[in-house]
């Protein structure tokens, strides 16, 4: 299976870039401006944190529908820690999920593992260079429920841990 990304430069004198994917969709990047850009888009590794929040967003979102979990919200946050020297991959990442709604936690928990350890490629791949804890939140729309918090352990660590 093979993905061909076109990418051209939009400021001769700058940084700013457009890609284009097999999908027809297009995306813009530059760089900060102590790096010859002029802050007109998201940094290539910043859009790396991007794709594994979509990824596994997809991947949980269309689990629990299938589920018939009662979902009335859903939001993550995604923070990474890159190396100090370069290459400065990610090596840690923290992935919340935020879920609103009636939703069972373990079905939440399960959706989350499936991601995980099946379906997210993003995930697999940044997981050969970072640790990457996902946590989770259920925030109950039932009057008086208590959010429900957790985290789902993988046990594995990076190739070059």
């Amino acid at each position: 299976m093979s993905t061909e990304i076109r990418l051209s430069l939009l400021d001769p004198q700058g940084m700013k870039l457009e890609a284009f994917t097999p999908s027809g969709h297009s995306v813009i990047m530059d760089a900060a401006p102590e790096a010859g850009g002029r802050n007109e888009g998201p940094r290539p590794m910043e859009m790396l944190l991007v794709a594994l929040a979509g990824c596994t967003a997809m991947d949980v979102l269309s689990i629990l529908r299938k589920k018939r979990q009662p979902l009335e919200g859903f939001s993550m946050e995604v923070r990474g820690e890159r190396a100090s020297e370069h290459p400065k991959v990610y090596t840690d990442i923290d992935v919340l999920y935020v879920v609103k709604g009636n939703v069972d936690p373990q079905a939440l928990v399960r959706a989350i593992e499936l991601s995980v350890t099946k379906y997210c490629s993003v995930s697999a791949m940044l997981r050969k260079t970072a640790r990457i804890r996902y946590r989770y939140r259920v925030e109950p729309t039932t009057p008086g429920a208590e959010p429900v918090e957790g985290e789902y352990g993988l046990e594995e660590a990076p190739a070059s841990a």
